[in-house]
């Protein structure tokens, strides 16, 4: 498709085909068995497994060294796997290079060409192609018009701001209708504000095209903004694959509940395993019901809870209930950051309304329902996911 014609928006119909299919091992994007390592004995990247489907947008997200920018240069050509095989759309291509592989880049820095104006940026990739002069105004043409820069096409970069600047990196990523978009963040450089905005550009511009796009970020904010499924990386391979709603409301491990949104950190060790919840004995003093993911009695965990699943109102009947002295107030404008220490010495962060009165020193009850907290195998806190565990499709 190109950048000038209507393009059908996504529909969730749509979204969940292309789950079906990734999850079906049909994926647009293949890694297979990937693995990479520079210096032949530490990997960068192990035994990765990985779908990506047509007109999918994934996001690679994780903290810096995790492996996520070293699979996308993998990806683009840019590095060769070490072991292990890439297609896309079924054709091997970890040994083709860059140009023949038919992918746009974006990147951080924008990469654009300082002695050339706009238009002659946006053209490169068709004139590198050898698409006719009149093809290539008409294709450049459009492809501003996509990123409202049509007046701009004479100017240079440096007249341009970031926003501009990136715009331009986009119209030139897609001009040339390339069969998927690599976006290495994209954003970095940008202020907060501009980059929320570029954000739903972005995002935008992916729906009405319908290109597929794999991205790259440390910011897990915008991970869950922009994305349809999001990898979490750590130590090289994938930790968990998901939405971004099962990310944030049914994290798999320690790493990636702390990695995604904010969220509270209790250390105990578990009592007891039944129905799938388990009793964890608070280091310091205290006790909680959560569920149990991965752990076994006697073993020491982790338990997580989401700032705005605490309350300060009585529990509900089966619920955990905390006393706690009110140690600081954080005000943010639509609501209260409301840090409650309990006797063992341990900090809860409460999300609470703007209109809250509790004061410094205040005893306070904190609550919360068992469901709302996920106990972890405390040696998987943040570690990161074992070779197995990264070997997600």
């Amino acid at each position: 498709m190109s950048a000038g014609q209507a393009a059908m928006p996504a529909t969730p119909a749509m979204v969940s085909l292309a789950a079906l299919a990734s999850a079906a091992g049909h994926g647009f994007v293949e890694f297979t068995d990937v693995e990479k390592s520079y210096d032949g004995r530490t990997f960068a990247v192990t035994r990765m497994n990985l779908n990506v489907a047509r007109g999918e947008f994934l996001t690679l997200l994780g903290p810096s060294g995790s492996g996520k920018t070293t699979t996308l240069n993998m990806l683009a050509g840019f590095e060769r796997p070490t072991h292990g095989t890439i297609t896309l759309e079924g054709q091997p291509v970890d040994r083709l290079p860059p140009y023949q592989r038919n992918i746009g880049m974006v990147f951080q820095n924008y990469a654009l060409f300082p002695h050339m104006t706009v238009e002659e940026n946006v053209a490169f990739p068709l004139s590198v192609r050898q698409v006719s002069k009149a093809d290539i105004a008409a294709r450049v043409a459009r492809a501003l018009d996509m990123v409202r820069l049509q007046q701009f096409g004479d100017r240079r970069p440096t007249q341009l701001s970031g926003g501009q600047q990136q715009r331009v990196a986009l119209a030139r990523a897609l001009v040339f209708q390339p069969s998927l978009v690599l976006m290495d963040e994209p954003l970095g450089a940008l202020d907060k504000k501009l980059r929320e905005h570029m954000q739903l550009e972005i995002k935008q511009l992916h729906t009405m095209l319908g290109v597929t796009i794999v991205y790259v970020t440390h910011d897990q904010s915008e991970a869950l903004t922009m994305s349809d499924r999001v990898a979490v990386f750590n130590q090289g391979a994938i930790a968990q694959l998901g939405s971004p709603d099962d990310l944030y409301n049914t994290p798999q491990s320690s790493f990636v509940a702390s990695f995604i949104g904010e969220n509270n950190t209790l250390v105990g060790v578990v009592d007891r395993v039944s129905g799938g919840e388990c009793r964890v004995r608070l280091n310091g003093g205290g006790e909680i019901t959560a569920l149990a993911i991965g752990v076994t009695p006697g073993s020491a965990c982790h338990v997580a809870i989401r700032p705005e699943r605490l309350n300060l109102t009585p529990a509900p009947a089966g619920g955990n209930a905390l006393p706690a002295t009110v140690d600081g107030r954080i005000y943010l404008g639509d609501h209260l950051r409301l840090l409650a220490r309990l006797a063992n010495d341990q900090v809860l962060t409460v999300k609470v309304g703007p209109e809250a009165t509790m004061a410094n020193g205040e005893p306070v009850t904190v609550s919360c329902a068992p469901n709302d907290c996920r106990a972890f195998p405390a040696d998987a806190g943040t570690g990161g996911a074992t070779p197995e565990q990264g070997k997600t499709t």
